[in-house]
């Protein structure tokens, strides 16, 4: 396996710690090959009775599995969200049936943001900022300059015109948000 981030093109997840409040949110956009398949899929998820949420790029059917798989190691460790992103990662390169999925992850508590890829990676985000999918770059960037330079902006107002932004520019990304804060 390479050590890059595998190339989503379904969709743009990005969450935003700012002033000691996250927001955290995607489109609705779910593609199969060149054509939109459904506009309002629901890819943020809430675990651990709202305390984390997650959000997932790539594969619905894969992202689920992964999903479960977390929420299993977040049941384990007692609900330590940094622990149950490695012991998913770990699990999720080495087994067979997992490192063959197609999804990437983003969970947030209060406290912390973390990106899961299959490649075995747990990343703490600089800026507080962390994003994947296809328009994770174009949201990215945005959320960047909105929180150097508009800090008068909340975490979700950041979120919401950073995805704005991506889902002019990225085909694969619609103005069909869900949102979730924290």
């Amino acid at each position: 396996m390479n050590n890059e981030f595998p190339k989503i093109k379904s969709t743009t997840v990005l969450a935003v710690l700012h002033n000691g409040k996250v927001a955290i949110g995607a489109d609705g956009q779910a593609t199969m090959g060149n054509t939109v398949a459904k506009s309002n899929v629901k890819k943020i998820r809430k675990l651990q009775d709202g305390k984390i949420v997650v959000g997932f790029a790539g594969s619905t059917a894969d992202a689920f599995t992964l999903l479960d798989r977390f929420e299993e190691k977040l049941n384990t460790h007692g609900g330590n969200m940094k622990r149950a992103a490695i012991e998913l990662a770990k699990d999720w390169r080495t087994d067979r049936y997992l490192s063959k999925l197609e999804a990437m992850i983003i969970t947030v508590s209060k406290e912390e943001l973390l990106i899961i890829s299959g490649n075995g990676d747990v990343l703490e985000p600089d800026n507080q900022i962390a994003s994947i999918g296809s328009g994770s770059m174009y949201a990215q960037s945005a959320a960047i300059a909105l929180k150097r330079h508009a800090s008068h902006l909340t975490a979700e107002e950041i979120v919401k015109e950073s995805l704005t932004i991506a889902a002019d520019i990225c085909i694969y990304t619609n103005h069909n948000f869900v949102i979730e804060n924290l």
